[in-house]
């Protein structure tokens, strides 16, 4: 169950082990919602058709209710005799015995087993409600892992929605709103002085391809990372590549045998890799961009880290400038990232002299 980070799979591992651990025909897992209802039912033991026939998820009544507000198991040799008993579709399996067990982190009920017909035998044994005991402790702490997780990549979806959001309103959102300054300006140029509107049209023209130039960079940042598929070096490739295809100045990549590295390591070079390449191609006027990626060596010359470095030959500028400038090229930003992995961020600028970022991580 602790291999797996999404709550459903987890989910679907700890019903699929409680049914086989015991030796049920049917098992199921609710964790309940905030409105009475289930955020999520997962069964096994019933098949597609049964499970459409069946309908909407249940509501928390009679015994799925009480499952999820007594923390004690509970066991029955018929759960149809049960005063609490009722509400279940026509199109539900037949059921007889009945185990529950709650899943509890401390005293909060996380979700409930609930499992029926043993396989060969009339009834559960107190055997059967023990062993589903020491699973359902497992599956909270999965449980609870997995959702931790969840919480973690929605936080950082956030975060980085809201950069993608800042930088749309920095550069593109500018843009647009100069293009449709300068093009009302030529508008009204036309008639009186149709050389000035010539040349206010061209610079329509112009901010015009800056802004499609500045979306195109935000709508790659978009794309996802692939990291867990692909890996870094392709991932990093790939975006390179994209780069070279959607801008005037060359961009290229190279690279050694670079050792894997943990997950935030990886996504931290990614990341301050994007950051470098954009400022370089959005504010440097550079014409050539060079992206390095080789083997460094981690804790005690171990050789396990990594290096990256940015090299471009724009116009450059002042790394200890004013905190504005900070600001728009991201320095602090690529700084965290840097210092959230245990890594250290290095940066090469002076005005007319191009820029070197460089990034070192320590591997693991």
């Amino acid at each position: 169950m602790s291999r797996h980070l999404e709550v459903r799979e987890v989910l679907q591992r700890i019903v699929s082990s409680a049914r086989t651990l015991v030796g049920a025909e049917y098992a199921a897992l609710g964790v309940p919602d905030d409105h009475g209802g289930f955020a999520q039912f997962v069964v096994d033991g019933v098949s597609e058709a049964q499970w459409r026939a069946i309908g909407p998820l249940p509501r928390q009544h009679g015994i799925l209710f009480a499952m999820l507000h007594e923390q004690d198991p509970t066991r029955l040799d018929d759960v149809r005799a049960d005063e609490r008993f009722g509400g279940w579709p026509s199109a539900h399996p037949d059921m007889h015995a009945f185990l529950g067990v709650p899943i509890q982190d401390g005293d909060e009920i996380l979700g409930a087993l609930f499992l029926a017909n043993p396989v060969g035998r009339q009834r559960f044994t107190a055997h059967d409600e023990e062993l589903l005991r020491i699973l359902a402790a497992h599956a909270a702490l999965a449980l609870v892992n997995a959702r931790l997780y969840e919480r973690s990549r929605e936080l950082t979806l956030v975060g980085e929605r809201a950069r993608i959001a800042h930088e749309l309103h920095d550069a593109v959102s500018q843009k647009l709103f100069s293009l449709r300054l300068t093009a009302q300006a030529a508008a009204a140029l036309v008639e009186r002085d149709p050389a000035r509107a010539r040349a206010e049209l061209a610079e329509v023209s112009r901010l015009a391809a800056e802004a499609a130039e500045e979306l195109r960079s935000v709508v790659v940042e978009l794309r996802p990372a692939a990291l867990d598929e692909d890996g870094l070096l392709p991932t990093l490739a790939s975006q390179v590549e994209v780069l070279n295809r959607a801008h005037s100045a060359s961009v290229v990549f190279t690279h050694d045998r670079v050792a894997a590295l943990p997950a935030g390591q990886e996504e931290a070079v990614l990341r301050v890799a994007q950051e470098a390449l954009h400022n370089a191609l959005r504010h440097s006027g550079a014409k050539a961009v060079a992206v390095e990626l080789c083997s460094a060596p981690g804790p005690g010359g171990t050789g396990r880290g990594a290096r990256l470095r940015v090299t471009d030959d724009g116009k450059g500028f002042d790394p200890d400038g004013t905190r504005r400038a900070g600001r728009h090229l991201g320095l602090v930003s690529m700084r965290d990232r840097a210092a959230g992995v245990g890594g250290s961020l290095h940066i090469e600028s002076s005005p007319g002299a191009g820029t070197v970022v460089e990034l070192e991580v320590p591997g693991g």
